[in-house]
């Protein structure tokens, strides 16, 4: 009985110490929700819609067969575009997603608004196709529906008296460990250069998408370099376990972490990676350290809340947390297998994923350059105009973007393409026909149209490697032509 007690007073006490912890989590998990429907918003149509690169509705019509049902597909891969899908119904709910983000992100919020949230968000990464096969997708749903728990069910005022339940603090604990363990783990087992402590010789120039410092951190002295990579495996598989030690250890842990996350923001464009990542970081740092830094008012109107809350355990929670332990059974065991899988769910609902990035990094950044030309015919004089993305790397002159945590998702695809062959990215078949037609769903992926007032007759990709230029150079990049990634091709090619 004394054990229920104790128990029951330590549970109680610890939650009323996070009220702060939940009002900045619940707005920074808005804001990572923000730009996961803005760029939605804007690059629905030319990539999933009825005439986009992989329309969504041939994706699930293709699937259909599969179940015997509609109900049965939606349990099978949840997505409520098994019931209706047309460009308008897809755009509605994107639209939906972008403005309940936005109230979140400015202090609304309950457990209607956050489950919406969740499932429209699920909708759409199931259907997402190689567009959203990413990490940070069931990093981001993982983490939004933690947030479920933390809300009142139907009051949406910002200073709620609710007491943050304990569990979804450990729930979020849980995940911001598994991330950066996943990472840390996977970079041993995956490529010698993390073993050699060689790798950030060739990160920061063969990244997706660099920023305007990933040129300094790439010309930083080798030593400098080595030490970098040990400073990784440090914050990635010695500090998380600190995580799990109430008080000023976590609270360390916690800004070691965040540090790093900054410092990964500075160094490229990694879309919502490191934004929803520090969102999880947020639990490690409790009221008594948040109101050291967080304005008067915002500490006065969490104090007013508490005084009105009731001292309760919200079982819901605890629930969910059970249910997390015994999904987490595999996640688990595939974090310390010798072939362990990166970025991975286990379940159709991404209630509990694994982790993982960057556990091979190139050593060469190799490029498609997309040229085309309104000659008619193909001969060593034809003159060709290259098409511009947004972030991507073209024009050897143009300056590094900072772009993240909005994700241009064609420019990142690109970047893989450029690593594979033309017959493991059959989307670029109808990006091509796309632009060979001046398509303006599919120009509104890119940065600049060379053809602005004709189509060209035909488009070429050339294949690059791309090098940063030298400090002091008038260019930002060096390259060298190294063939054809795919040969001229015309309207009547495809």
């Amino acid at each position: 009985m004394a054990i229920v007690e104790t128990l029951s007073v330590f549970l109680l006490e610890t939650s009323s110490q996070y009220w702060l912890t939940r009002f900045v989590f619940l707005r920074a998990l808005g804001f990572v929700y923000f730009f996961a429907f803005l760029s939605l918003v804007k690059q629905l149509i030319p990539l999933l819609g009825e005439n986009g690169l992989t329309p969504a509705k041939d994706y699930l019509s293709a699937l259909r067969p599969r179940f015997k049902n509609k109900f049965a597909a939606f349990w099978n891969m949840p997505t409520i575009f098994w019931f209706r899908i047309s460009d308008n119904f897809m755009r509605i709910f994107a639209w939906l997603g972008l403005i309940l983000s936005l109230l979140l992100l400015i202090g609304f919020g309950n457990v209607i608004m956050l489950f919406v949230l969740w499932i429209v968000y699920l909708s759409f990464v199931h259907i997402g196709q190689v567009w959203y096969g990413y990490g940070w997708e069931g990093q981001l749903l993982e983490t939004g529906f933690v947030a479920i728990f933390m809300v009142p069910l139907l009051n949406p005022v910002p200073f709620p008296s609710f007491i943050t339940p304990i569990a979804t603090i450990w729930l979020l604990i849980w995940i911001a460990f598994r991330l950066h363990l996943g990472s840390g783990l996977i970079k041993l087992r995956a490529d010698p250069c993390w073993k050699d402590l060689t790798c950030l010789n060739y990160h920061f120039e063969t990244q997706p998408i660099p920023s305007p410092l990933s040129p300094y951190w790439h010309f930083l002295p080798k030593p400098i370099l080595k030490l970098g990579v040990l400073w990784t495996h440090f914050v990635q598989i010695i500090v998380p376990f600190f995580l799990f030690i109430p008080g000023i250890q976590r609270i360390i842990a916690g800004l070691l972490l965040l540090l790093f996350q900054i410092q990964l923001i500075l160094s490229g464009n990694l879309s919502i990676l490191n934004y929803i990542s520090i969102v999880s970081i947020i639990a490690a740092f409790n009221d008594e350290f948040l109101s050291n830094l967080l304005p008067s008012f915002i500490i006065n109107k969490a104090n007013e809340a508490s005084l009105a809350a009731t001292p309760t355990v919200n079982y819901a929670a605890w629930a969910f947390f059970i249910v997390v332990i015994i999904l987490s059974i595999p996640v688990v065991a595939n974090l310390f297998s010798r072939f362990q899988y990166m970025n991975t769910s286990f379940n159709q609902f991404y209630l509990v994923n694994t982790y993982g990035a960057f556990g091979s990094v190139g050593r060469k950044r190799y490029e498609l350059v997309v040229e085309g030309t309104g000659e008619e015919t193909i001969d060593a004089k034809t003159k060709w105009k290259e098409y511009e993305f947004i972030a991507k790397p073209t024009n050897i002159h143009r300056k590094l973007p900072v772009i993240a945590p909005y994700q241009p998702r064609i420019d990142w695809q690109i970047w893989f393409a450029a690593m594979e062959t033309p017959s493991q990215n059959p989307w670029m078949f109808a990006f091509i026909k796309k632009l060979l037609n001046n398509d303006k769903n599919a120009l509104s992926l890119i940065a600049k149209n060379p053809f602005p007032h004709k189509p060209p007759k035909y488009i070429r990709v050339s294949h690059y490697i791309y090098k940063f230029a030298k400090p002091g150079s008038k260019a930002v990049w060096e390259r060298e032509l190294i063939g054809q990634w795919l040969p001229p091709l015309s309207k009547d090619d495809l």
